[in-house]
């Protein structure tokens, strides 16, 4: 049998990911597993993606930060208020805000913290992102260490180019 004792249930608050919530959450209460709810805010520095965002203190003698208090605060709101109340009774989680390149910090945090399974969306809110950089999900699957959920919202139909199918 499989077993699941940590799982990583990443967010970027679209449609998509709120679908993939309830499947994350069903399988953590089955597995008795803790939940690991992330989110990673987009940099306001987007145009620079392959730039790591990272926390550069106030009295920093060079360097600019593309990181923010603000959208680091907004972030962790959003969390408790997105989540929260849908976990229930449920109480084998923790929510957390990481900075960076989503698909390289997502792997990183399922790395350092032992996570047997990582559950998202399919999709995600950037489209254009995808187009230029492949989708987080697709880097995430091809980079994870564990086993990769991909959770397709139903009520979006899919087509393969060129009229296959």
């Amino acid at each position: 049998m499989v077993e699941y004792k940590n799982m990583l249930f990443c967010t970027d608050f679209s449609e998509d990911a709120n679908i993939a919530f309830f499947h994350a959450l069903d399988l953590a209460k089955k597995h008795d597993a803790k939940l690991h709810v992330l989110h990673i805010p987009h940099s306001p520095y987007a145009y620079i993606r392959h730039i790591v965002d990272e926390h550069v203190p106030e009295d920093a003698p060079s360097g600019e930060a593309f990181f923010s208090e603000e959208i680091a605060k907004k972030a962790e709101e959003a969390l408790r208020k997105q989540y929260e109340n849908r976990l229930g009774d449920f109480n084998n989680y923790v929510l957390v805000v990481a900075y960076g390149s989503p698909d390289v910090e997502i792997v990183r945090y399922a790395r350092k913290n032992d996570i047997d399974v990582i559950v998202m969306g399919a999709l995600g809110k950037s489209e254009q992102d995808r187009i230029e950089h492949g989708s987080t999900v697709a880097n995430v699957s091809k980079y994870a260490h564990c086993h990769v959920i991909a959770i397709r919202n139903p009520a979006k139909q899919f087509t393969l180019p060129g009229g296959l199918y």
